[in-house]
């Protein structure tokens, strides 16, 4: 029985104290939309403030910021099971718990309340399971994606479906346009889940009544700096895809190898399809006039660059790029 259904009556809104965890901007917006929606909340767990610029200044979470703006109570554990922390958690008396991009909870804190904790996830469920879901599904060339919000459990993504809502995604929208719009909407479906519990008028849904009805699931795992080198061997659209799936964080990166045999990393944050079939040169292939366009050839078409980073600069046009960088015959994209 999931804990939602352990407390099947309507509760007061002054009386719905909740719990709130999360670190990025991400989270923000659903912090803030809990706060205007009238609910107390009772306490913020975000991450332990990290050294970060060159000075390697302690910086605190997009999350703590906006918490103590509006005076709320923050507490950042370095060890969710450390003893202190489980007995401030119980102190605070939260009727829910809710989580936006934090990490993974121990049961000890996610069954603790009598609501149980719920989870805010930009995917429709069960569907990209994992800590990328937005990167991954225009990786995978999708056109619609959603939110979910759901009960947690052991298994990280695998518990109850509360809500869902699905949208769009447009055909050259990278990761981070998506994640801003999927930033606001998750906010108001939050919102939304939280007032259908409080008045005992959701059911939960068990994903694997889903799972039953999906041919493939489609895993969403952390994406790390090796796993962002482009393929140019892959088709155009691939690439397309590939490149707006990882801008502008944590950015396609692929290296420039000129005629002398000198090697250049290279980000690039925006590129398109251009409308040329090719031609029987390799993959990697350089067409440019050194001055506004350079195209590259893929498996299958071509990719038109069209803002790019070289190490130690910054992001910017590639016809900018040009005027301070010409690009040698005979190079090539490895």
């Amino acid at each position: 029985m999931p804990i939602l259904a352990r407390k099947r009556i309507k509760v007061e809104k002054e009386n719905f104290r909740i719990i709130f965890m999360g670190t990025p901007e991400f989270a923000v917006s659903s912090l803030k939309a809990i706060l205007m929606a009238g609910y107390p909340v009772v306490g913020v767990i975000t991450a332990p403030d990290k050294p970060a610029g060159r000075g390697k200044r302690l910086r605190m979470s997009a999350v703590k910021t906006f918490a103590l703006q509006n005076n709320l109570p923050v507490l950042q554990p370095a060890n969710l099971k450390d003893l202190d922390f489980i007995e401030q958690l119980k102190a605070l008396g939260a009727e829910l718990q809710v989580v936006v991009a934090f990490r993974m909870l121990p049961e000890v804190v996610w069954a603790m309340p009598p609501f149980g904790t719920i989870n805010l996830h930009a995917s429709l469920l069960p569907q990209y399971r994992g800590a990328a879901p937005i990167n991954h599904a225009i990786i995978n060339g999708e056109e619609r994606t959603g939110l979910t919000t759901f009960l947690l459990q052991k298994e990280i993504d695998t518990g109850q479906i509360l809500l869902q809502k699905e949208l769009n995604i447009g055909f050259d929208e990278n990761v981070g346009q998506l994640h801003d719009r999927m930033m606001e909407l998750g906010a108001g479906l939050l919102t939304e889940t939280l007032e259908l519990i409080r008045t005992n008028q959701i059911q939960p849904i068990d994903q694997s009544a889903l799972i039953a009805k999906t041919k493939i699931l489609k895993p969403a795992p952390k994406i790390f700096k090796e796993d962002c080198r482009i393929n140019w061997n892959q088709d155009a659209i691939k690439v397309h895809n590939f490149i707006r799936g990882l801008s502008p964080y944590p950015a396609a990166y692929t290296i420039l190898r000129n005629k002398n045999g000198k090697e250049i990393n290279i980000k690039i944050f925006k590129a398109a399809l251009e409308k040329t079939e090719g031609n029987h040169l390799p993959p990697g292939s350089i067409k440019t006039n050194n001055k506004d366009f350079v195209h590259v050839n893929t498996q299958s078409g071509v990719i038109c660059l069209l803002e790019v980073q070289m190490a130690g600069r910054k992001r910017m046009s590639v016809s900018d790029f040009l005027r301070g960088f010409q690009i040698d015959a005979d190079s090539i994209f490895l």
